[in-house]
């Protein structure tokens, strides 16, 4: 049986109103438009060398759509106080996930920015060096249930590169507003399921994961 395409096979020749359909849909599951590097990584939105070829590219089509940017929080004072509050806290909750695993672990097996391959374009928050069989971390944070299925899918497109399938990675949603009943719901009715080797836990699931190891 064949089998049905989705996202992106989908199109076999896109159109303005499927660009707006796509733009519409990124926003209300991320709150703002997507940004070029966004957009290649989202299957209801063509790739940003074809928007460029075939509608003349972002700005064109952002015009075109009569998108309301005004209240967009990527431009302007708002872009950049938003970007400091998103990088604090990527600082705070990395840092908290690095010290609970070197007080399990220690630090000489605990690595921070684990790169994967030489040209350094392949890394990981922590690759931990384990007797029970090492393992990588993916610390992020979602705002809302919407937002976590977005950033499954960016890291599921990541985390599928050969380099990358060495060792099983544990995605750390570090929201505590979402419990893990909610992202096990979630996982459940998601098509695109997660390979084997792939997990998501919350802190709490987490360090009883790291713990077990350790017994």
């Amino acid at each position: 049986m064949r089998q049905q395409k989705t996202g992106r096979q989908k199109q076999k020749g896109w159109q303005i109103k499927d660009l707006k359909r796509g733009f519409e849909k990124f926003y209300e599951m991320h709150g703002y438009y997507p940004a070029s590097h966004e957009i290649d990584a989202f299957e209801h939105l063509p790739s940003s060398r074809s928007i460029q070829r075939k509608f003349g590219g972002l700005v064109r089509v952002r015009e075109k759509l009569s998108l309301n940017t005004s209240f967009d929080l990527r431009t302007g004072e708002h872009s950049s106080k938003r970007a400091k509050e998103i990088n604090i806290r990527a600082h705070k909750i990395k840092k908290e996930v690095y010290d609970y695993l070197i007080s399990i672990f220690e630090i000489e097996f605990v690595h921070r920015e684990h790169f994967f391959t030489d040209d350094r374009r392949i890394r990981t928050d922590f690759f931990i060096n384990d007797v029970s069989g090492n393992f990588s971390v993916d610390v992020f944070f979602s705002k809302n249930k919407r937002n976590l299925i977005g950033c499954l899918i960016s890291k599921m497109r990541t985390y599928k590169s050969i380099s990358m399938l060495q060792y099983p990675v544990i995605f750390l949603q570090m929201n505590k507003e979402i419990s893990g009943e909610e992202i096990h719901e979630i996982l459940a009715r998601k098509k695109n399921k997660l390979r084997k080797y792939q997990r998501v836990m919350i802190l709490g699931e987490f360090k009883k994961f790291c713990e077990g190891k350790r017994r």
